[in-house]
Order: structure tokens, then sequence, then C-alpha cells
């Protein structure tokens, strides 16, 4: 839509925003009215671009196949001219012929800041056409104030919620009409059933629907500030209101004449069952955030355990030992953490990734002056995954610092991430001595050690990817791991 205005016409940034608010806003209308709804944009050549469109969900649409960036037909141009220089609502004294099926047809001005800007096409197919019943006709004058109000510039209003919210009411899950006063004028049959629901007795017509609400509200409860200007029809917002385990999401969308209210449509569905699945889902994330929190504090434990024992070494293998032990566990303990952070079950790779290797590097150079480089980014790593590789990545920079600058005061360890879709390719190289002579037949290997037999197990048989050493171009070690990280619960 950005595009198709910006191409046709000069209108300014706050009227171009007032257009996305409408269409934003205006599906309550094409249910309402059961027509299908253009709005039409008048270019610089005297034309008409179709830059947005809109269905209704509770009747036969007119417009089967997308018009939008058509132009007007000859036909109904006449009329949207009208409707955009007089400023007022055009209505056809007789229906136009779509094929086989008649079109009653309104040019409604969109108004914004005093000025006539677009028109919105309003077009019912009456191809179906019979008596209305109550439930019609009160959709029908709804339909008629809200697009009273879009031709004065009333509608659709600047301070109605603009945040996601699950469960949002539409026209057909249940209509109320209030007056001005907060009475209600009529309620659709599914709108009885929710209030019913939600423990009302008896007819809502005639009577206060904020005092019929206070009456069920349960004291001592949180309540949401806004309710009691829902319910009175005062403010265009959304709100939930829940008693006796039903809750009832409700929408108000105010009725205005010259700035004055004259009532109020308010929406309402019962999304009890939404709500229940929701705070379980809170619930469950709570419980798996705080499962990694409490893992993570049991593998400190764990290192600590290992530090302390290593001191108490005599044997200066045994010591290393336990010192490679206790990294592997911090590693793994800095994964848990990460997850304990998110609901998501996917890890922030490339900060986890700094903080271990910076690590490992730091405890593995032993005095010398080690440096590790991260380029490129890993991206978000499935939580499966993020514990072998961070485990992988960080053997590779250790064996890296203490094998590959023997003799050596200074030198850098590169960790280069290429990500493209779930395709992963790692590449750690060094600058230091270069790998040792080895035998025919092991250029897949670079040797027999515990930390090189992890490394291989975990690329192999944990992320089902491939691992190769060789020599790097000027001297050094250049370790290449290619892995792809689809998410591997799908498959069991």
């Amino acid at each position: 839509m950005s595009d198709l205005v910006s191409r046709h016409s000069d209108l300014g940034p706050a009227d171009v925003e007032w257009l996305h608010l409408l269409v934003g806003d205006w599906q309550i209308i094409s249910d309402l009215a059961f027509a299908d709804l253009v709005l039409w944009l008048p270019t610089s050549t005297g034309d008409f671009v179709a830059v947005s469109q809109a269905r209704p969900s509770t009747g036969a649409t007119v417009h089967y196949d997308d018009i939008v960036g058509s132009s007007a037909p000859e036909g109904q141009r006449p009329q949207l001219e009208r409707a955009l220089a007089e400023v007022t609502v055009q209505r056809s004294r007789e229906p136009r012929w779509f094929g086989s099926y008649a079109v009653r047809e309104e040019a409604v001005p969109v108004v914004h800041e005093g000025r006539a800007i677009a028109v919105v096409a309003r077009q019912t197919n009456l191809g179906g056409a019979r008596t209305p019943s109550r439930l019609e006709l009160n959709y029908v004058e709804a339909a008629d104030d809200l697009v009273a109000m879009v031709s004065r510039g009333e509608f659709p209003a600047s301070n109605a919620p603009t945040g996601p919210r699950r469960g949002a009411p539409r026209v057909g899950d249940g209509l109320i009409r209030l007056n001005s006063e907060g009475e209600v004028l009529y309620a659709s049959p599914n709108a009885l059933s929710c209030f019913h629901r939600f423990g009302v007795l008896g007819s809502l017509v005639g009577r206060s629907l904020a005092e019929v609400t206070t009456e069920l509200l349960e004291e001592n409860k949180p309540m949401d500030e806004s309710l009691p200007l829902v319910v009175m029809g005062r403010a265009p917002w959304r709100t939930d209101m829940e008693a006796r385990g039903v809750c009832l999401s409700l929408r108000a969308v105010p009725l205005t004449d010259g700035g004055l209210r004259t009532g109020a449509v308010l929406l309402c569905r019962d999304v009890s069952e939404l709500r229940r699945r929701e705070r379980e889902l809170i619930t469950k994330d709570a419980t798996i955030r705080e499962i990694h929190h409490r893992v993570k504090n049991n593998l400190q434990t764990v290192a600590a355990l290992l530090r302390l024992q290593s001191r108490r070494m005599t044997s200066a293998e045994a010591r290393d030992a336990l010192d490679e032990a206790m990294r592997r566990v911090t590693t793994i303990a800095l994964v848990h953490e990460t997850l304990s952070q998110t609901l998501d079950e996917t890890v922030d790779f490339d900060s986890l990734v700094d903080r271990s290797l910076r690590l490992a590097a730091d405890v593995a150079s032993a005095g010398a002056s080690v440096r590790t480089v991260r380029t490129g980014t890993f991206g978000m790593v499935p939580a499966e995954a993020a514990t072998a590789l961070a485990l992988v990545l960080t053997e590779l920079v250790t064996n890296a610092v203490e094998h590959g600058f023997t003799g050596q005061g200074t030198g850098t360890v590169e960790i280069l991430a290429e990500r493209a879709g779930s395709h992963l390719r790692a590449v750690v190289s060094d600058d230091g001595v270069g790998m040792p002579a080895q035998k025919a037949g092991e250029r897949t290997g670079a040797g027999t050690g515990l930390g090189t037999q992890i490394v291989g197990t975990l690329v192999r048989n944990e992320l089902g990817g491939t691992i190769g050493w060789r020599p790097r171009e000027g001297g050094g070690t250049q370790v290449a791991i290619e892995i792809d990280l689809h998410d591997r619960r799908t498959e069991r």
C-alpha cells in the first residue's frame, strides 16, 4: 500500500498514516455492512487507483479477484469524483451489474484534517438478497454510523489500541449496541450467550452494561483500569474481564457525530479456553527457565568442586585433566544460563560464544598473549545444538591456544562463522606453529587426544555434521565444521 500511495500521489506522511490506520481497522465496517470495501486513491492524472481492499466475513464478496493496483472502472469513476469533490457520501440509486449479480455501491470520502484525501467504495453483493433480520438491520445501522464517521474524519480513532492481543473479538463473535449513557440498545444472540456464560441472567436490552458487569466481578481480584471506559463505550480500547472461570474479551468502538458521543458498538468474545492455555504456556515457560537456571547452578557447583579437587592434585597430568573437565562443565553451564533468560528454545549464539571462547583462551593461554577474534555471525541456534556446538568450539580454541603457540609469546585465534539459513560453516584457525606431521590416511583428524575425540564425536553424532583439519595458508592450523541446524525434535 505504501508503494502504491507514494507512486500515484503526493500525500504527506500524516495523510498516509491516516490511510494506514483506516485500513488497519476497517474490517469491522466490512463485516457490519456485509460489503466489500475498496480504498480508491485519486492520482495526478485524474484517475483513481485501488490501494487496498477488504472482504466481509459475514456475507458474499463482490471481488473474487484482488483488484489492488487497478484503476477504477469508467462507470464507477463519476461517483468517486463527486464524493471527493463534495465531501459527502454518494449512494447509487440503481445497482450496477457484475456479470450475473447486482451490486449496490456507495462512495465514502476519507476525510483527514478537514480534507478528502481518498474515497472508500462500499459495495454490497445483492445476489443473495432476502428480508433482513433484526441482527442484520442492527449490523447495517452500526456500519452506517461508522461510514458517516469516516466521511467526517472521526474514524478511525487515533488512540485506538495498536498492540497485538490474541482473542480480539470480531463482529460475528458478539455485538452489543449502546446509547450515549452506556445502556444496551441491542445484543446479538452470540453476545447474549457470552454474557449468559459470564453469569448475566435475562435480557441485556435497556440495562446499563457497566452496572451489569460490576455486579458480577469478584472482589479482591485485579481488574483492568480501562474496563469501565470500555463497557460504557467511552474509549476505543480492548480489555478482558474475568469472573467464575469465564473470561470475556471486549472491544469498544465509540460512535460520534461532530465530536459528540452518540453511542458505541461493543464487540465481545468468550476467550476462557484461550486464556487458560496462555496461562499454561506461561507456567510451562517459567518452569523450563527455572530448570535451566537450576541446572546452571548445579553445573557451576560441579565446576567449583573440580577446581577444589584440582588444587589438591600433586600430579600435573591429573590437575590438567580436572581443569579441562572444569572448563567443559563451565561451558555447558553458560548455555543453560543463556536459556534461562529467554522464553524461546533458541540461543543467541554470538553472545554466548564470545563469552565462552574468551574464557577458554584466557584459561589455556597460561601467561601467553593470545587473542580471539570472531568474524561473521552464528545467529540463533536451537537449544539442543547449542551445548554441543559450544563445547566443540571451546575445545578447538583451547587446543589451538595450548598447542598452536608453543614457543611463541603472542598469537591470534580466529573464529569465522558463515550462516545461510539452517546451514552453518564455522572455521577455527590460528597463526601458530602449525600441524604436526600426520600419518598417511589421517587427513581428517588432528590426533588421538581426548579433546579431539570429543570434538569428532560431538560433530558427527550430536550435530550430524562434518569436520576437517588442514594447514593454514601462511602458517598455523585451520579446522572447518559444517552442520545443519534444523530442529531435530521434529524427526523423533
